[in-house]
């Protein structure tokens, strides 16, 4: 397993596991970030990521970014 911050652009990943506090790790699964799920990154600004799940892209700080295992 790898932070999301090691995806490539454009390559269709499966979200293994969501960490952090529990009100972050609620937050992120409100918005889809959930086991199981297919995320790909669209692309990288510093460190900070735009992503396509679940047909909507969101973009996420390279912090919460590192709290979704791939």
């Amino acid at each position: 397993m790898l932070p999301l911050t090691y995806a490539s652009e454009n390559e269709t990943n499966v979200i293994k596991k969501v960490g952090g506090k529990p009100e972050i790790k609620k937050h992120l699964e409100d918005m889809g970030f959930v086991s199981g799920a297919l995320i790909s990154v669209v692309s990288v600004s510093n460190g900070n990521l735009i992503v396509n799940i679940k047909n909507t892209k969101v973009a996420l700080d390279k912090e919460l970014a590192a709290k979704i295992m791939i």
